[in-house]
């Protein structure tokens, strides 16, 4: 079928911090050198929830788009696009909308949570009750099989995989079905078509999943056969029909450990971030009125690095040695909070200094990063024609 091709989005929130960083972006530019990657800035996403307020969304996207470049994303290597320049997305959340049941939505574990955390906002509309199908749509439109996602979103992408497994299944069935995928087997040649057709019944027949994703490598590295016969293999092999979307499959990434300046998660709601493109002097300032272990009154009281949320970022910042040095001095009160603090403030600034001299070079050169996007926009569109005529025809919509 394809390689392992990667899909993640991030909603235009303006400028990003370091958690956004260390939580998802350090994880990206490490995909990026794997996978084949496709990126994209949801902008409907932002609808969902700021429907009346979408004055900020424009700029929030560009702003966005330059601080996932500065942080080291490289277009050479994955697809960059935004969401809402790629219609196919809408037309492809249109047509699963007509045959997903209410009740699906409804108990997506997100949908009630949002709605009790934001109870300033009337979440209760037709759009955001459907985001869950709409994020659906955006993984299937380009037949994604990997998606980073942290533990609270498996639930997400659990709802995309039923909804490819119910649409494969209403709409999968060809005319001729069988015949066409015998006559696809018999492409593979001799030594190929036998060993698939072992695989094929092991798996049928003793639901062997070993033998499943054996059958899926060997048609991946079949170069000879069309896109549609692949397809009839792959369905063939696991006793549906054509498969026209694939199920994606989690990729699961670790908690980002980035916490906030008061040890809370990192998060503007808090209002205890730093942002990527902090001036230094804000940086210097925002880690050096950090909260720190609240037994430690005076310079002489001794204190606990566990119950200090400066100790958070020695975590993610420091060496074994300097970790060790505060470890000793603050227990001890050999050293003072303002002492503790500076390695951490040199470790960020040295952090942020690269990524904030690139930043400044993209947001003085906007038409390279719009011609970025414009490009990462035609690449996404043309996976997403493919998908979307394979859609079309499956439901006796292509009026050939």
């Amino acid at each position: 079928m394809y390689a392992d091709r990667v899909l993640s989005g991030m909603r235009p929130t303006g400028s990003l911090h370091l958690g956004h960083y260390h939580g998802v972006l350090k994880n990206w530019i490490e995909l990026q050198h794997e996978y084949e990657c496709l990126f994209f800035a949801a902008d409907w996403h932002a609808l969902t929830t700021h429907y009346d307020s979408p004055g900020d969304i424009e700029g929030n996207v560009w702003q966005m788009v330059i601080d996932w470049l500065a942080a080291g994303v490289d277009p050479s290597k994955a697809t960059l696009f935004i969401q809402s320049r790629v219609i196919e997305h809408a037309e492809l959340h249109l047509l699963l909308s007509m045959m997903t049941p209410l009740g699906w939505l409804e108990r997506v574990p997100t949908y009630k949570d949002q709605q009790e955390k934001l109870t300033e906002k009337d979440l209760s509309t037709y759009g955001f009750l459907g985001y869950p199908l709409l994020m659906s749509a955006d993984i299937l439109i380009y037949r994604a099989n990997r998606v980073p996602v942290g533990e609270d979103q498996v639930p997400h992408l659990e709802f995309a995989r039923e909804i490819a497994r119910r649409f494969n299944h209403m709409y999968g069935k060809e005319p001729g079905y069988e015949e066409r995928a015998a006559a696809a087997v018999k492409k593979l040649g001799g030594k190929k078509a036998k060993l698939y057709e072992e695989l094929r019944t092991r798996y049928r027949q003793q639901g062997d999943e070993a033998a499943l994703e054996s059958g899926k490598a060997l048609l991946a590295e079949t170069q000879n056969l069309s896109l549609g016969d692949k397809e009839r293999l792959y369905g063939y092999l696991e006793g549906g029909g054509k498969m026209i979307l694939t199920e994606p499959q989690a990729l699961l990434t670790a908690a980002s450990k980035m916490p906030g300046l008061d040890g809370q998660k990192m998060s503007k709601s808090y209002g205890n971030t730093i942002a990527l493109r902090e001036e230094p002097d804000s940086v210097t300032r925002k880690i050096r009125t950090m909260p720190t272990d609240p037994a430690r009154v005076r310079r002489t009281d001794p204190g606990t690095p566990d119950k200090c949320p400066v100790w958070q970022f020695h975590q993610v910042y420091s060496s074994a040695e300097v970790k060790a040095w505060v470890q000793q001095g603050c227990t001890s009160a050999g050293i003072g909070c303002i002492e503790c603090k500076q390695p951490v403030i040199e470790a960020v600034l040295k952090e942020l200094a690269p990524i904030q001299e690139r930043a400044r070079a993209l947001t003085e050169d906007p038409d390279t990063v719009k011609n970025i996007i414009a490009d990462g926009c035609e690449k996404a569109r043309e996976l997403a024609r493919e998908t979307m005529r394979d859609v079309r025809e499956s439901m006796g919509l292509s009026f050939g």
